[in-house]
């Protein structure tokens, strides 16, 4: 790319260039999990085979799974199946990996993207409105409400919602799953209402601060003393500088769409990711967690650059470099 189309499109640009970067990183993070996995925790067909097993099972397991090449050969392919997203079979349920992922992605994102979109949407308005009121009843109310969801335990929601209105009202149903887009939404209303209710609390606790310390700035000041009103010093100057580290909260929390909440999974009976890995860590599948491993190292790369991105657009003055 020549520099008149670099200065042209600076967006695709830097973004081409960290993919670039990111390559090195992904080979870094392949080698560290295969040395975890494969060199530093033992042999993985000992683990798998189990204790007691005689030396004839754990040959015959490595010779299965081909843990009986060298260890350069087992990281080439290791590095082969990264490349083409094909992470062979599991060694407790002999299921395509990517199948068991793609599934799994598909519940986890069910459940977690659309209370964590509206959470964010929300959170922000109700943190500028208290902001707004700072000092006043509906700040100070809405600040010890974050406090107090904060203080409850994730289980309590989980148990007293689900035998509340699953249980005793019959509103929802209390666990259950079904695979197909029509299905699934009935058994994931009550999950959605409990996601909300406690990504809310700290959420709106943090992006207050963060407008609060906007609010506070010199160019606030100099704002008011032009003749704005609050309404608009709110709108057009704090919030919009207030953004860059929401952002940055927003895509830390990001992952969490990946992983899932793995308690409320296990409750609900919602085979997503965070359950799936929860199951191949008790079962020493080491094929399914290597895989998972290298899917949220790439997503968290993926968001970092998202975040990057994002700062541009909302902030102009950020270059991109």
């Amino acid at each position: 790319m020549d520099l008149r189309s670099e200065e042209r499109c600076p967006i695709l640009s830097y973004i081409l260039r960290r993919l670039l970067f990111m390559i090195p990183i992904l080979f870094g993070v392949t080698l560290i999990t295969f040395i975890l996995f494969n060199v530093l925790i033992g042999d993985p067909a000992v683990r798998f085979a189990g204790r007691h097993a005689t030396a004839e099972r754990v040959a015959t397991i490595k010779a299965e799974l081909g843990l009986d090449r060298s260890l350069p050969e087992q990281y080439v392919f290791f590095v082969k199946q990264v490349v083409t997203l094909d992470f062979g079979r599991s060694w407790a349920t002999k299921q395509q990996i990517s199948t068991m992922i793609d599934d799994g992605f598909s519940a986890t994102i069910s459940l977690t993207a659309p209370p964590f979109i509206f959470g964010v949407f929300f959170s922000v308005a109700l943190a500028m409105v208290a902001s707004y009121f700072r000092g006043k009843f509906f700040d100070k109310a809405v600040v010890v409400a974050c406090l107090a969801l904060l203080s409850i335990s994730s289980l309590v929601y989980i148990l007293g919602l689900q035998y509340g209105f699953a249980y005793k009202l019959g509103l929802f149903p209390i666990s259950g799953w079904d695979p197909s887009w029509t299905g699934r939404w009935q058994y994931l209303a009550l999950p959605w209402i409990i996601l909300f209710v406690l990504l809310l609390g700290g959420n709106i606790l943090v992006y207050r601060s963060v407008i609060l310390d906007e609010a506070y700035q010199d160019y606030v000041r100099t704002a008011r003393s032009k003749g704005l009103s609050s309404r608009s010093v709110y709108a057009r100057h704090i919030l919009k500088n207030a953004m860059i580290p929401i952002i940055t909260v927003v895509v830390i929390e990001m992952p969490f769409l990946i992983t899932g909440s793995v308690l409320i999974e296990n409750f609900f009976g919602i085979p997503g990711l965070g359950g799936m890995l929860v199951k191949a860590l008790n079962e020493s599948d080491f094929p399914v967690i290597k895989a998972m491993t290298v899917i949220i190292s790439i997503a968290y790369m993926f968001f970092n650059l998202l975040s990057d991105i994002l700062y541009s657009v909302v902030d102009p003055r950020i270059r991109l470099g």
